[in-house]
C-alpha cells in the first residue's frame, strides 16, 4: 500500500506508457485530447461572441481591440515554437499545465478586468498558453493513431476549434439574454475549463519516446515496433530539430494552410462584428448564423477524415474542398454589398462554405503529420510547433491591416451602439438634424448662434422634408432642447458613424475577397505533402506494405522462438 502511495504522486508526472495502450484505452485517450483542445479553443474563442459588449465596457476603439489579438497571436506563436520541446520532454504535461493556467485565466482572470490593460494582458497570457497546448495535442493525436486511421483521427482533433466555436455560439446565442452582458460567458467557459483540467491531470498519457519515435502505419505493426523500440537512441533521432524540420514540404504547406484559415479565423474573430454593422443583427442574432457554420464543420470534418482513410488518399478531398470554398467565398463576399439578403440566404451560403472548408482541412492535417512522419517521426512535435508558429504570425499579420482595409468598422464599432440608442430615443429630431448641412448645424448651436443661421436651417427643413416653415421651426427647436451630452455626442459622430455605416459593405466586401484569395494560394502547396492522388495506387501500396509487415512479424515470432543457447 505504501509502494502505491510513493507511486501515485510520481505516476501522475511521468505519464509515459511503455507499451501501447488497448483500443479502448487508446480511444478514451484520444477522446481526452479532443476534449482538452475543444476547451482552450473555447477560451479561445469566447470574446469574439461579445466583442461588442468588451468594446462598449471598456471603451475599446475597435483598432485597439484588433492589436490585442494580434499581441496575442504572436505571443502563440512564440509559445508555438517552445512547444516542440514536447519531442524532448513529452507533450501530456504541456497539455496539463497550460490546460490549468489557461482556465483559471479565463474563468478569474479576464472577467475581473477593471482596466484596458489588465483586460489585454489576460488576452495575451490566454494567448500564449493556447499557442503551447494546440501545438501539444495535435502531436499527441497523431502518437496514438497510425496512419491508416490518422485521417479519422485528425478529422475529430480538428472538431476541437469547430465544436469550441459552435459552442460559443450556442451558449452565447441561448443566455445573452439573462446573464451578465459579458464576463459570464467568460465565467463558464473558465469553470469548464477547470473540470476538463481535473480529468486530464488524472488520466492524461502518451507514449514513450522510444514508441512515438516511429512510424506506424497500421495498427498491426505495434508489436514489431515494440521491439523496434529497444534499440531506438531518442537522443540522436532528436538531435538539431529545427535544422531537420525546416524545409520546403513543411513551410511552404503550413504557409498555406494559414492563407487558407484566413476566412476561418475572420469567422471566430469577427463574424459577430460583421453581421451587427453591416445587417444590423443583435449579438444573439449574429451568434445564431455561427451556431450554422459551426454545426456543419463539425460533422464534415469527421465524414471527410474518415472518406480519406477509406480511400486512401488526401489530396484529392483537399482540392475539391478548396475549389466549393472559394466558390462559396465569392458568393459570401458578393452579399456583403446587397442590402436585400435574407438570412435564410446567408445561413445556406456560410453552411455550405463551412463544409466545403472543413472537407479539406480534415485530410490536410492528416497528411501534413504523416508529411512531418516523412522527414523525422522523432521531431513530430517540432514540425507542428512550425505550422502553429506559421498559422499565428499569419494570423497576427491579417488582424493588423484589417482596421485598414475595413476602416469604417471603427466608428460603427466604437460609437455605433450609442448612436443607435439615440435613434430610437429621438428619431424625429435626428431626421431633423439629417435635413440641415453639419456647418449650419454647428453654427445654430453656439450661444448666440450664428447670425443668418436659423433662417438657413428652417429654409434647409422646408426643403429636405417638404414642411411648412412653422413646421420647421418646430422640428428646430425639439432639436435644440436635447441634452447638451446627446447633441455633443451627435455632433461629433453621428454623421461619421452614418457615413462608415455607408461605407462597411463595400470595405467588407474586399476583406472577403482577401480570405478568397488565400483559398486559392492554399490550392498549390498542396502538391508538396506526401501522399498519392490515385486511390488504386494507394491500395497496392499498402497490400505491399501489409505484406511485408507480415513477413517481419513471422520472423520476429521465430527468432523469439529460437532457443538462447
Amino acid at each position: 500500500m505504501t509502494e502505491i502511495g510513493a507511486r501515485f504522486p510520481q505516476s501522475l508526472w511521468n505519464r509515459q506508457l511503455p507499451h501501447f495502450p488497448s483500443q479502448r484505452r487508446q480511444m478514451g485517450l484520444l477522446a481526452l485530447i479532443v476534449l482538452c483542445t475543444i476547451t482552450m479553443y473555447y477560451q479561445q474563442y469566447v470574446a469574439g461572441a461579445v466583442a461588442p459588449s468588451i468594446l462598449a465596457h471598456f471603451g475599446f476603439s475597435f483598432r485597439s481591440y484588433i492589436t490585442i489579438t494580434v499581441v496575442a497571436s504572436a505571443f502563440g506563436a512564440i509559445a508555438s515554437l517552445l512547444a516542440g520541446l514536447g519531442d524532448r520532454f513529452g507533450r501530456a504535461n504541456i497539455v496539463v499545465g497550460g490546460l490549468l493556467f489557461a482556465s483559471a485565466i479565463t474563468a478569474f482572470g479576464t472577467p475581473s478586468a477593471t482596466s484596458k490593460a489588465q483586460y489585454a494582458g489576460f488576452v495575451i497570457a490566454l494567448g500564449f498558453f493556447e499557442g503551447v497546448v494546440l501545438v501539444a495535442t495535435p502531436a499527441l493525436v497523431r502518437d496514438f493513431s497510425p496512419q491508416t486511421r490518422r485521417g479519422t483521427a485528425m478529422g475529430f482533433w480538428t472538431l476541437g476549434p469547430v465544436i469550441a466555436s459552435l459552442i460559443v455560439s450556442v451558449v452565447a446565442s441561448s443566455t445573452l439574454g439573462f446573464l451578465h452582458p459579458w464576463q459570464d460567458q467568460f465565467h463558464i467557459a473558465g469553470i469548464e475549463g477547470l473540470v476538463v483540467f481535473v480529468l486530464a491531470f488524472f488520466f492524461l498519457r502518451e507514449l514513450a519516446p522510444s514508441l512515438r519515435d516511429q512510424l506506424l502505419y497500421s495498427v498491426k505493426e505495434r508489436v514489431i515496433l515494440e521491439a523496434r523500440a529497444r534499440g531506438i537512441d531518442v537522443e540522436h533521432a532528436t538531435e538539431k530539430p529545427f535544422r531537420q524540420m525546416v524545409k520546403p514540404n513543411i513551410i511552404i504547406p503550413a504557409i498555406g494552410v494559414s492563407a487558407f484559415l484566413l476566412l476561418y479565423f475572420s469567422a471566430v474573430g469577427v463574424f459577430v462584428i460583421y453581421f451587427s454593422t453591416v445587417f444590423g443583427y443583435s449579438q444573439a442574432r449574429a451568434n445564431g448564423i455561427g451556431n450554422w457554420f459551426w454545426a456543419v464543420d463539425a460533422l464534415t470534418v469527421v465524414v471527410a477524415g474518415i472518406i480519406s482513410d477509406r480511400i486512401g488518399v488526401r489530396k484529392p478531398l483537399m482540392v475539391v474542398g478548396a475549389l466549393v470554398a472559394i466558390v462559396m467565398s465569392v458568393l459570401f463576399a458578393s452579399m456583403a454589398t446587397d442590402p436585400t439578403t435574407s438570412y435564410v440566404r446567408i445561413v445556406v451560403v456560410v453552411s455550405v462554405l463551412s463544409a466545403a472548408r472543413a472537407f479539406a482541412y480534415a485530410p490536410w492535417m492528416a497528411s501534413f503529420t504523416e508529411t512531418v512522419e516523412a522527414r523525422n517521426p522523432a521531431l513530430v512535435a517540432t514540425g507542428m510547433s512550425i505550422w502553429g508558429w506559421f498559422l499565428r504570425i499569419f494570423v497576427a499579420g491579417a488582424f493588423l491591416v484589417l482596421p485598414s482595409i475595413v476602416p469604417s468598422t471603427s466608428p460603427v464599432a466604437d460609437f455605433g451602439p450609442h448612436l443607435k440608442v439615440l435613434q430610437a430615443q429621438y428619431g424625429p429630431e435626428l431626421k431633423t438634424a439629417k435635413a440641415v448641412d453639419p456647418t449650419t448645424l454647428k453654427e445654430i448651436q453656439t450661444s448666440p448662434p450664428v447670425p443668418g443661421a436659423l433662417a438657413r436651417a428652417v429654409g434647409e427643413i422646408v426643403k429636405a422634408e417638404g414642411v411648412t416653415s412653422s413646421v420647421a421651426v418646430k422640428n428646430l427647436l425639439a432639436l435644440k432642447a436635447l441634452p447638451a451630452s446627446d447633441k455633443a455626442f451627435l455632433l461629433a459622430h453621428g454623421r461619421e458613424v452614418l457615413a462608415a455605416q455607408k461605407a462597411a459593405p463595400a470595405e467588407w466586401q474586399r476583406w472577403w475577397w482577401i480570405c478568397a484569395g488565400g483559398q486559392i494560394l492554399f490550392l498549390p502547396t498542396i502538391f508538396l505533402l506526401v501522399g498519392r492522388w490515385s486511390p488504386a495506387r494507394a491500395r497496392k501500396e499498402r497490400e505491399e506494405h501489409e505484406r511485408a509487415i507480415e513477413d517481419e512479424r513471422r520472423k520476429l515470432g521465430e527468432s523469439m522462438l529460437e532457443p538462447t543457447g
